[in-house]
């Protein structure tokens, strides 16, 4: 026996991965080209798969701002800020972020992971209660455990559900945070965030938001599904990431909660961190300047969004509710997932595979996300590759009318976005 032998039907389901193709968790590029194309076993390759939402991480000012600040403050800072102290970049990022988000306070942990495993570790203490989606990432879930807080659960994106168990605990006493997220990391479906709010400010509790996949995305000015929702006073902390629309690592939390600032002397996974290293903090600052004076890049990202989603639908693929940057598609079982995943591959087209019991549903899911910075080629030609596979797989249905496929979709006013936990991981934050 081994210390490792718990892990034994993992080793299993990894071992039938390899033996069916390329193991889709051991992807090694060879090079990026740009942010919708990789070299991969010597041929360029379409990134249909890394949440590169806005395609900022090619961005020539960002890359710029980053290389000047590894040549005047080195590479990194070889330590927590409350250890080595912070660097001027850690002030200026957090005064960007509190600005954009209209907030006092801000912030800034070394992924946005940890911004959630910081923020519900140390908000919600022994006596308190924290709400959590159903849904929820990986990372709240992981947060909450790290805290002494009782977990309730409510069903998924359901107001009724969240308000009767808070009335459960009208008398208990002890504070109550509410945590959802803007947008969902499985399918793409939005929270009914008014009506969360609604519930959150008749029954008292505080409310949380992680907005890792809607910053950038939704909102007029790209803060959020708060902002689109048009409740951001009545959400108390936003937590988010920067490895999505604004193209480096790293997360944070805003608010305006009075005495915010004594959480970085409470917040074990922010102290005892190394922080930011200058060159990410640097092109993240010119990141969320980007996002803010180049809106038609929320524009473009809707429109790509639209060409795959109804491209796929039409052709018959099942894929999710709702139009969104994120679009999955399911299949029947995980054999057959392995290798529609595979084929893709060999025809030039990387995305991400998704398999119970990290999907909401039984059902295995092809998933793709859309940026800002695909062409319609590069997303005609995704389509193409997955009616072509779909095809030799059996996974579509025979072809009647090539007319209504063909057909110009009809836009949708707000498409959410999404994103789907890769295996056992619940998602990259």
């Amino acid at each position: 026996m081994s210390i490792l032998s718990k892990f034994a039907p993992l080793r299993q389901t990894y071992d039938q991965l390899r033996s069916v193709g390329q193991n889709p968790f051991e992807m090694v590029f060879e090079g990026m080209l740009s942010s919708t194309e990789g070299m991969y076993r010597g041929r360029k390759t379409i990134l249909l798969g890394t949440n590169n939402y806005l395609g900022l991480t090619f961005d020539e000012a960002c890359i710029e701002e980053s290389v000047a600040a590894v040549r005047a403050h080195g590479t990194g800072t070889t330590g927590s800020r409350i250890a080595n102290g912070s660097y001027g970049t850690h002030r200026t990022l957090e005064k960007s972020l509190a600005k954009f988000f209209n907030r006092e306070h801000s912030m800034v942990f070394s992924t946005g992971y940890q911004a959630n495993l910081g923020m519900l570790s140390t908000l919600a203490g022994k006596g308190d209660y924290l709400l959590l989606d159903s849904d929820s990432h990986a990372s709240i879930y992981d947060g909450a455990r790290l805290g002494h807080a009782e977990v309730v659960r409510f069903r998924h994106n359901d107001p009724d559900d969240l308000h009767k168990r808070l009335k459960r605990l009208a008398n208990e006493p002890g504070e109550k945070l509410v945590v959802v997220e803007g947008i969902y990391s499985m399918l793409g479906d939005v929270a009914p965030l008014r009506e969360f709010a609604e519930v959150k400010r008749e029954m008292g509790a505080w409310l949380m938001v992680d907005e890792a996949h809607s910053l950038g995305v939704l909102g007029a000015n790209g803060r959020g599904l708060a902002e689109e929702a048009d409740v951001e006073a009545d959400c108390d902390f936003i937590v988010g990431t920067f490895s999505k629309s604004l193209g480096s690592v790293g997360g944070f939390c805003v608010s305006n909660v009075e005495d915010f600032d004594i959480l970085r002397v409470a917040c074990r996974p922010y102290m005892f961190t190394a922080s930011l290293p200058p060159s990410v903090m640097a092109s993240t600052i010119m990141a969320l300047r980007r996002m803010q004076e180049e809106p038609q890049r929320r524009k473009r990202l809707h429109e790509n969004a639209e060409r795959l989603y109804y491209g796929l639908r039409n052709l018959g693929f099942a894929v999710g509710p709702q139009c969104s940057p994120i679009v999955s598609v399911a299949v029947a079982d995980a054999p057959l997932a392995v290798e529609f995943w595979n084929r893709l591959l060999e025809g030039g087209l990387y995305l991400n595979l998704a398999l119970p019991p990290a999907t909401p549903t039984p059902a295995p899911l092809l998933r793709s996300s859309i940026s800002a910075v695909h062409t319609p080629a590069q997303i005609d030609r995704a389509v193409q590759l997955f009616e072509a596979v779909g095809r030799q797989l059996g996974v579509l249905p025979p072809l009647v009318n090539t007319a209504a496929r063909k057909r110009v979709p009809t836009p949708i006013s707000a498409p959410p976005l999404a994103e789907v936990a890769m295996l056992a991981s619940g998602g990259i934050r």
